[in-house]
């Protein structure tokens, strides 16, 4: 396979030359095979509160959906308020489901790990508890060699000051969030958390993944 290079313009804590060596790496990478419906593919991801991650994913090019909810604990059908007790084991994360002819796997990471903190133990911001742990949560073994992989060149090339924090855990079962949770920023743009947390993210997405955005 050729090797392709995507020059991305970073997130500040992102150099340009490692962030090319990490494209390039992430570019070089078969697809995942998935068994999916109609070739899409999945992927479930927690960085924090889901109200920041779905605003995020959905504005890229070839993300078909997004869904909030939570995963990686015990309690089964856990509540929103539950899940707030930090008692539960599970992390607010998205399920994402993609066309990988047209977003890879690696660039959804490549996207995650630079829009948010994956070197602060359970906490993003001001959000604090497990519920906010950094964590991928794999389908298959492409899915987890390659996340282990990525993370294991951004160590190397000290992208972040401080270690890497992410867990790597095979999925389990995901339980969708209630209803007022899907697609919040949208349809509440206004609200506080959503202007001074997520809006400055999603104009350095805009930024500096243009190139990734739906038109």
């Amino acid at each position: 396979m050729k090797k392709l290079i995507l020059i991305v313009v970073a997130f500040s804590t992102f150099s340009c030359q490692s962030q090319e060596k990490k494209s390039a790496f992430l570019e070089n990478k078969q697809p995942v095979k998935m068994n999916a419906e109609n070739g899409l593919e999945q992927a479930t991801l927690a960085g924090g509160c889901f109200w920041c991650t779905e605003a995020v994913f959905l504005e890229i090019e070839g993300v078909k959906k997004v869904v909030s909810g939570y995963i990686g604990g015990t309690t089964k059908n856990p509540t929103y308020k539950e899940i707030g007790t930090g008692m539960t084991g599970h992390a607010e994360a998205i399920q994402i489901t993609f066309d990988p002819k047209v977003v890879s796997f690696g660039e959804l990471l490549e996207i995650y790990f630079a829009t948010h903190d994956p070197t602060t133990l359970n906490r993003q911001g001001n959000d604090v508890g497990t519920q906010y742990r950094s964590e991928v949560f794999y389908y298959n073994d492409e899915q987890k060699q390659l996340t282990q992989d990525y993370i294991a060149l951004m160590t190397n090339e000290k992208t972040f000051k401080n270690p890497i924090v992410t867990r790597v855990s095979a999925a389990s079962v995901f339980y969708e969030a209630e209803d007022y949770h899907q697609n919040y920023y949208n349809l509440n743009r206004t609200q506080s958390y959503c202007s001074y947390v997520i809006t400055p993210k999603i104009e350095k997405l805009k930024k500096n993944f243009k190139n990734k955005l739906k038109n």
